[in-house]
């Protein structure tokens, strides 16, 4: 596979699976936690050496690359749209966020701060990788400077779940964590036109990157 085929379709996946997760949580409530976990830690990685590494591996991405995998080659459900639409609205907010260079600034310098907390926390377990003090702050730091800075992007789903404190902060991971994701895929040469004209090489992509991974 072409090198920065299998760098696109990677930051690609961390965007699509920023969109699942922010449905997932709307939705239902929950979240696939390791899924998550690793969306929210590759905010963090900002002098990773590898695009790989900024997910912890292939496999902190297992469910954006199974998405656009089975989507990208023609399996379709009804919330495909949905998650469509999320992804089309997080690329928009991504190039807001990188004209605003202020902004990027007052990013690196408040996930830092929240690295620091998240490295000396004990609340982490298998269903919880992140601390929820930790998402709470990450949370902050997206309402004062990404969402500020466009259109808010409106998600939907059931009251009850967007009006609880903590998964509503963990919507707020999720997007940010899809505005790294974009912002990455575009720095590795992704345009949105690659979502129509490259469709079966994304879908192959994302294929042999998971044989790979079960390898």
């Amino acid at each position: 596979m072409n090198a920065s085929l299998h760098d696109r379709t990677l930051a690609l996946a961390g965007l699509f699976q920023a969109a699942r997760l922010t449905q997932q949580l709307a939705r239902e409530g929950r979240a696939e936690p390791q899924a998550l976990g690793a969306s929210i830690e590759s905010l963090f990685m900002i002098n990773a050496a590898t695009t790989e590494e900024v997910f912890g591996g292939a496999g902190g991405v297992a469910m954006g690359l199974k998405f656009l995998r089975d989507k990208l080659s023609g399996a379709t459900e009804p919330g495909d749209m949905e998650v469509a639409r999320y992804v089309i609205s997080l690329l928009h907010l991504e190039r807001q966020f990188e004209k605003r260079p202020e902004v990027q600034d007052a990013v690196q310098r408040g996930l830092a701060a929240a690295e620091t907390r998240a490295r000396a926390s004990a609340e982490i377990t298998p269903d919880e990788p992140v601390a929820p003090e930790v998402i709470e702050k990450i949370a902050e730091l997206y309402t004062q400077t990404v969402s500020t800075i466009g259109p808010r992007i409106l998600v939907n789903g059931e009251q009850g779940y967007l009006a609880n404190t903590l998964i509503a902060a963990k919507v707020r991971c999720a997007l940010f964590a899809g505005i790294r994701a974009g912002f990455l895929w575009r720095q590795l040469g992704g345009r949105r036109w690659q979502l129509l004209f490259q469709r079966r090489a994304i879908a192959n992509a994302a294929g042999e990157i998971l044989r790979g991974k079960s390898e």
